[in-house]
């Protein structure tokens, strides 16, 4: 098992635990209880985030030390595919939440959330997605 299904694991095992504890102590714990599991989440992008810049640190260090240009694309399909699979993954558990605590404005909430991520990781991989509707605005 990868550390990345590792921590799939302990992020499903704490939702588990958050919503076992929602249904034993009670509405009134609520926000406790998802500022909690949202910790463990932001804390979990925290490190993925981190480990992508580590490593784009350390190959930009390499392209300098080389005297060699960066290649064109800095992210590969892969990458991309992998947000998008990651994505899909913690919108479970997140959708979960939102719905045991807000019923369907939780979801939809949620669902919103997750598309506007992957819409601005498209715009950041291809800005011109912007640049093409403001030019046909102008005209």
């Amino acid at each position: 098992m990868s550390a990345l299904d590792s921590r799939d694991v302990d992020l499903e095992k704490d939702l588990d635990a958050t919503v076992r504890a929602r249904r034993e102590l009670g509405e009134e714990y609520d926000s406790a209880l998802v500022e909690s599991f949202l910790e463990k989440v932001d804390q979990r992008i925290d490190d993925v985030v981190d480990r992508r810049v580590r490593r784009h640190l350390a190959e930009q260090r390499m392209v300098d030390a080389r005297g060699a240009r960066r290649p064109k694309g800095g992210d590969s399909w892969a990458e991309r595919f992998g947000f998008a699979i990651v994505s899909l993954v913690l919108a479970i558990p997140l959708s979960a939440i939102g719905g045991a605590f807000a019923d369907m404005t939780g979801v939809v909430t949620t669902w919103v959330g997750i598309v506007g991520v992957n819409v601005a990781q498209a715009v950041r991989h291809n800005p011109e997605i912007l640049a093409g509707r403001r030019a046909s605005r102008e005209d």
